[in-house]
């Protein structure tokens, strides 16, 4: 695979496509994280009885992961930001026995530059749910420098980094999901 449609170049520079068992990054051989892409890339799965993984992503309609049932616990949340999701991690992790995150960002991700939707976010909420303009401007500028992200790879790195940090003994793989191709990608962390 090459610079991949729907992907900006320094985007696609840091991405690896995976179209077979091979192109799959060594630490996560025979783990959860190479059944995700087996499943959701190739269509190969199997049966589960319960969870091996939890799946952090955004909550983008774009997205739908292919995957077995009963394989995995899925959070989404707006650019798949679990900071305010750490107990339901931790259920999936001390409960559910799951061993491996996959934190999946995407592209043309709608929590990227917040800022420029306040206007639409505003209109949305009077229009939509009856808010005053006022009550919905005070709620967009309480949440937003919350879930504001930069960068989609740069969030997805710097959440897996943070994830690594409060459980060291999970597997955690920053990874990234084409809405132009519904193809998961490796990130290169360098």
């Amino acid at each position: 695979m090459g610079h991949e449609e729907g992907f900006s170049k320094n985007i696609a520079d840091k991405l690896v496509g995976v179209e077979s068992k091979e192109d799959i990054f060594q630490q996560y051989r025979n783990t959860p994280i190479e059944s995700l892409f087996l499943s959701h890339n190739m269509g190969i799965s199997k049966e589960y009885s319960s969870a091996e993984l939890l799946v952090g992503m955004c909550m983008d309609n774009r997205k739908q992961l292919k995957i077995p049932s009963n394989f995995a616990y899925i959070l989404r949340t707006g650019g798949g930001n679990l900071r305010f999701s750490e107990f339901k991690v931790s259920y999936a992790i001390g409960v559910g026995g799951v061993k491996a995150i996959a934190l999946i960002g995407h592209n043309n991700c709608g929590m990227v530059n917040l800022i420029s939707k306040k206007d639409r976010f505003i209109r949305g909420l009077v229009e939509n749910a009856g808010w005053d303009a006022e009550r919905a401007e005070e709620h967009f500028m309480n949440f937003a420098p919350m879930f504001e992200i930069d960068d989609e790879i740069e969030f997805v790195l710097s959440e897996a980094k943070r994830l690594r940090n409060k459980y060291p003994k999970i597997l955690i793989a920053p990874l990234m999901y084409n809405v132009e191709d519904n193809l998961l990608y490796l990130i290169k962390e360098i």
